[in-house]
C-alpha cells in the first residue's frame, strides 16, 4: 500500500476515535476539579508563586512536530529549569513517588514556543498540558524547542524528527512490559506510584537487550513508550529507562484526572488514540508493537492491526507469570487466553525479553 493510502487510512481511524470521544459538556467531577484549580491557583498567585514549565519529549516528521509540556505553579525562587533536569542525574531518583503528584497545574495558560527559526503561540488545556502540533520544516535528527509563558521562565524540550526514509518503528507499553509494576491491581498500583522509591523499581529480565537488538537491526528506528501512567511520573519513567539501558524515545502518557465522560480517563481509549495518531503522523512506518498480557495490550494491538494490517510489522507480548497474573487479576488466568491473536500479522509471545529475542530470531526479524 502506498504512503498516501496509509495516511488516508490512519487519519480516517483517528477521526473515528475522535468522533466517539465523549460529550461536549464536562463530567461533573471535571467541573469540580476546574473550580479547585481556579481557587488554588488564585491563592498561589496571591502568595507570589510563579509559573513553571515541565518539558516532555516531542517528536515529528520533517513537516510537522508535536511539542508536549505541562504548566504548573512553583514556590517563589524556584529556578526556571527546575523541571528540566538531565535524565542522567540519578541523584534525583531516590524520592518517594507521591512527590510527583503534589504539584498544582495552571490550566489554559498561553505558552510561546520557539522551534527552528519560527515562533508559535499555543495554549495549555484544562489540566495544564500543552500538546501542540506545529507546522515547521526541520531536517531529521534531534532538535530543541524553547518554551516560556513569560520572559525569564524559558525551558528547553527535546524534539526528535524522524527521517521519511525510516521504515520500521516500535511502540512499547511500560507497566509489566519494561518495568515490573503488577498493574492494574489497585493497591499495588497505588503502592508503586506513590510510595515505592523511584530507584527500587525492577526491570523485566531481558527486555533492554531485546530493544537494543531491535534498534541495531533497524538503525534510526523510532521508539515510543506508550502507557496509561500519568504525566506526573514522566521524570521517573525517563530516568528508569535511561538507567536500565533502554533506547531513548518519546513517552506518550496521559492525565489521571476526570474527563468529559467520567472520573478517570480510559486507558484503552488513550492507547487506541495514541496509536492512530502515530499512524496518521508517521504513515511511512511499519510498527513493532510490544506489550504484556496483564491488561489490554493484546486486544488493543490486534484491533489496530485489523484496522491497519499494512502498518504492523509484528506484535510481541510478554506473558506474565502465574504470581504476576494473580496479583494483576486476582486469579490464575491461563496465559494462553490473553495472547490470542490473528495469524496475521506476526504475533510472538514469551515470558521475558530473552525468550522474546529468540522468538524474533526464529521468525527472521532479528539476525542470530
Amino acid at each position: 500500500m502506498s504512503i498516501t493510502a496509509r495516511l488516508t487510512s490512519a487519519r480516517a481511524g483517528l477521526r473515528s476515535l475522535t468522533a466517539r470521544g465523549g460529550e461536549d459538556r464536562p463530567h461533573w467531577a471535571s467541573r469540580i476539579e476546574d473550580v479547585k484549580n481556579t481557587a488554588v491557583g488564585h491563592a498561589l498567585r496571591r502568595l507570589s508563586w510563579d509559573l513553571r514549565l515541565q518539558p516532555f519529549h516531542g517528536y515529528g516528521s520533517t513537516e510537522r512536530v508535536r511539542v508536549l509540556a505541562k504548566v504548573q505553579y512553583a514556590s517563589p525562587g524556584t529556578p526556571a529549569d527546575f523541571h528540566d533536569q538531565p535524565v542522567h542525574d540519578l541523584r534525583t531518583m531516590a524520592v518517594r513517588g507521591w512527590r510527583n503528584f503534589a504539584g498544582q497545574v495552571a490550566p489554559h495558560r498561553t505558552v510561546q514556543v520557539l522551534l527552528g527559526d519560527q515562533q508559535f503561540t499555543t495554549r495549555a488545556d484544562r489540566t495544564g498540558i500543552v500538546d501542540a502540533m506545529l507546522e515547521v520544516s526541520l531536517p531529521p535528527g534531534h532538535h530543541q524547542a524553547v518554551l516560556w509563558t513569560v520572559p525569564g521562565n524559558e525551558v528547553t524540550a527535546d524534539v526528535v524528527v524522524f527521517s521519511p526514509e525510516t521504515e520500521v518503528g516500535m511502540v512499547s507499553d511500560i507497566d509489566d512490559t519494561v518495568m515490573v509494576t503488577w498493574l492494574p491491581r489497585p493497591l499495588l498500583a497505588f503502592w508503586n506510584a506513590f510510595v515505592v522509591h523511584q530507584s527500587s523499581r525492577q526491570v523485566v529480565p531481558g527486555m533492554p537487550m531485546l530493544y537494543q537488538r531491535l534498534v541495531r537491526e533497524h538503525p534510526a528506528m523510532p521508539v515510543f513508550y506508550l502507557s496509561t501512567g500519568a504525566w506526573n511520573v514522566f521524570p521517573v519513567l525517563k530516568r528508569f529507562l535511561y538507567r536500565n539501558g533502554y533506547p531513548d524515545g518519546p513517552l506518550l502518557l496521559t492525565d489521571w484526572g476526570p474527563t468529559n465522560t467520567g472520573f478517570f480517563r480510559s486507558g484503552p481509549e488513550h492507547k487506541h488514540r495514541a496509536l492512530e495518531h502515530l499512524a496518521a503522523e508517521l504513515p511511512h512506518l511499519r510498527w513493532i508493537l510490544v506489550g504484556d498480557d496483564g491488561q489490554h495490550d493484546p486486544t488493543i494491538y490486534a484491533e489496530f492491526a485489523a484496522r491497519h494490517p499494512e502498518l504492523v510489522e509484528a506484535i510481541a507480548i510478554r506473558q506474565l507469570t502465574e504470581p504476576e497474573q494473580l496479583l494483576a487479576h486476582g486469579s490464575r488466568r491461563p496465559l494462553q487466553e490473553s495472547t490470542q491473536a490473528d495469524a496475521s500479522p506476526l504475533t510472538l509471545a514469551a515470558p521475558d525479553g530473552h525468550e522474546l529475542l529468540t522468538e524474533f530470531q526464529q521468525a527472521g526479524k532479528i539476525s542470530s
